[in-house]
């Protein structure tokens, strides 16, 4: 990358020597690990398509189009960060990345839509199984001495290229997206989810969902300094934990401690493998659950939450369900507000499914406490 941007340089100056006017970078060329690069996109293909239309390319000098030639070459460059992914093996991790792939497929965890749509949280555009279209790379240090794996945070457009999808398609993709949001807003936007066109194919979907799966593999390295430790569930757990949380898990910061802070001796287990009981310590996988059980990520997301938090049982191998009911039975279901209700008063979702005998006597019983306050 130094060496082309001493080209760059040299040709402008050049350029200038002569008498003429550098040209501008292609669109392709926008650097993104800028978090305005989507504005600076637009405007540099706006340049380009103008200088396009009023120089022929049989006009162009031919130092222009060599400066083109190496932008090209230069944009098909794989970034450090996507080199990185590109190492991945299978031999990395115990679980299969397959089989991740299938869950978060599942409309319980991430769904699957092949065009933009927004989250309903944020409002970033997101494609296929919640893949993320605009966000720039960030610096993500690593705080823990003791744990060797750094962090990776590449941009929206370094996972796109390491999908081995076209740049300026995901450009087209974003530009329709913002048109969209204008004229729909975002809750209008997700009320016709179901009836987008598609903009990208399934298989399109499934490249962009296999490098961000490693890329959450690489980051849940870097949270666990004992990642290789772990069981294969217990792998997988940390690593969806990391796919649905991204950046904010470092916010999680009991459950970090307990998950870097195990009694075991690290030196012992090296030495000798029987001594590694980390992955089967019942009594301090129930501690870790726990902390994750009391977030309000796993109230929110009930379902989900139960999923992954009941693979760090070390049962969970051979009894998944049980391990999932005794995860349903620590997190106590969400709480609905209702409006307008008196005294502020709010219970459980799950009253809504009890049965229809006992909801009729609660009924009844409101109604006798309403008639002796005189309602």
């Amino acid at each position: 990358m130094e060496s082309f941007s001493g080209a760059i340089v040299a040709a402008a100056m050049g350029l200038a020597a002569a008498g003429q006017a550098p040209p501008a970078v292609p669109a392709s060329a926008a650097d993104p690990f800028q978090p305005d690069y989507r504005q600076e996109l637009n405007n540099q293909s706006q340049t380009t398509s103008e200088q396009t239309k009023a120089t022929p390319d049989a006009a162009q000098p031919a130092a222009t189009v060599s400066q083109s030639v190496e932008a090209e070459a230069a944009l098909a460059m794989p970034t450090k960060a996507v080199k990185q992914l590109q190492s991945f093996t299978d031999a990395d991790i115990k679980f299969s990345l397959r089989e991740l792939m299938q869950i978060l497929r599942d409309s319980r965890h991430e769904g699957w839509v092949l065009a933009a749509y927004p989250d309903p949280k944020t409002g970033h555009p997101l494609i296929g199984a919640g893949f993320t279209l605009d966000l720039p790379a960030r610096d993500h240090p690593q705080p823990d001495q003791l744990n060797p794996h750094p962090f990776i945070e590449p941009s929206s457009a370094e996972l796109w290229q390491a999908a081995g999808l076209d740049a300026q398609r995901l450009q087209t993709i974003l530009t329709q997206f913002d048109d969209r949001m204008a004229a729909w807003t975002k809750k209008g936007f997700r009320r016709k989810i179901k009836t987008l066109t598609p903009q990208i194919s399934d298989d399109d979907a499934t490249q962009l969902l296999r490098v961000s799966a490693i890329e959450a593999v690489f980051n849940a390295k870097g949270y666990c300094r004992d990642f290789d430790r772990l069981s294969a569930p217990q792998q997988m757990a940390l690593t969806q934990l990391v796919y649905q949380m991204g950046f904010n898990l470092q916010e999680f910061t009991q459950f970090l401690a307990l998950i870097n802070g195990y009694s075991g001796s690290t030196e012992a287990a090296a030495v000798s493998p029987a001594a590694n009981n980390l992955a089967s310590d019942a009594g301090y996988w129930k501690t870790v659950q726990q902390s994750l059980v009391q977030s309000q990520w796993a109230r929110l997301y009930r379902v989900r939450a139960v999923a992954v938090i009941a693979m760090l049982d070390p049962e969970y191998g051979d009894a998944p369900r049980t391990a999932e009911q005794r995860v349903g039975a620590m997190l106590r279901p969400a709480v609905v507000h209702r409006r307008g209700a008196r005294g502020g008063a709010s219970r459980p979702a799950a009253s809504r499914t009890a049965p229809r005998g006992e909801r009729r006597w609660a009924g009844r019983a409101s109604k006798r406490r309403q008639s002796k306050r005189g309602v």
